[in-house]
């Protein structure tokens, strides 16, 4: 059974696999979805990694009050670095995830060695986009889950992955109809609200990797070389297109997204103090 930690009133569940004393990664899933998007991450480490997937507070096995602001979840998160013993470590984010660690680098710079953003965008909701989250909270409300998911699917996955890995989109979907539709709504609110990190990429100052599928269609390659030409202070700063991969390539093509971020902690790790 996986560990669960009591981190003050919400209790977290977590995935932890590699060396307890190497450089940790925590790992940040999206939404609507759960520590089960790093499996193959956690499977695959490279030599000399410690690396940490939790689930979010309201989806998986985690559980607490109303998560309704990006900043509940980084709460958590550096509560639980806190309980673990650890001080700095590489945040890796996947699109919802990828909001939580630009709001994590805002709250608390010095506990960030290094920035790993897959497939996120910087700006916040637009107007049309708030909207859209707005329709989706009153779905999840009236239908559930299960409504959610099959709004949701068809962004979720390549047209690669669509057509040559239909056992994968069923995965995709199965994970996305079991989360909480409490948890979906809280998250809707989240992520409608959040703030603009465009200016935030101006001052990340840790080496950063931008990672995004080919084909995702949600945030699209050109919304990842644009934070890149922001992030004009990160060292090691650079962008990996994962191709015949949509908006989850460490899913979708997980031996490619590894490979990448193998070479980009190698770095990391050969210039820590």
């Amino acid at each position: 059974m996986s560990p669960v930690l009591a981190v003050d009133d919400v209790l977290l569940g977590f995935d932890e696999s590699g060396s307890p004393s190497g450089h940790p990664v925590l790992y940040v899933h999206g939404f609507p979805h759960t520590r089960a998007l790093w499996r193959h991450q956690l499977q695959g480490l490279p030599p000399l990694v410690r690396g940490l997937a939790p689930d979010l507070r309201g989806f998986g096995v985690s559980q607490g009050p109303p998560a309704r602001r990006i900043d509940d979840h980084v709460d958590d998160l550096l509560r639980l670095l806190d309980q673990l013993g650890i001080d700095r470590v590489t945040v890796c984010g996947c699109s919802m995830g990828g909001y939580i660690a630009f709001a994590l680098w805002r709250r608390a710079a010095l506990r960030v060695r290094a920035l790993v953003l897959a497939d996120t965008r910087m700006g916040a909701d637009t107007p049309e986009a708030r909207a859209r989250r707005s329709a989706l909270i009153e779905v999840a409300e009236r239908k559930g889950a299960a409504a959610i998911a099959e709004l949701l699917l068809p962004g979720m996955t390549g047209t690669t992955t669509a057509r040559d890995r239909p056992e994968l989109v069923e995965t995709v979907r199965a994970m996305m109809r079991a989360q909480s539709p409490a948890a979906i709504v809280d998250a809707l609110i989240a992520l409608r609200d959040r703030a603009d990190s465009a200016e935030t990429l101006g001052t990340i100052t840790v080496p950063t990797l931008v990672v995004v599928g080919s084909e995702d269609t949600l945030t699209p390659p050109s919304e990842s070389e644009q934070m890149v030409s922001r992030l004009t202070r990160a060292p090691l700063a650079r962008l990996e297109v994962v191709h015949g991969a949509g908006h989850i390539p460490c899913v979708e093509r997980p031996a490619a997204f590894n490979c990448v971020l193998a070479e980009f902690l190698a770095g990391v790790i050969a210039t820590d103090d």
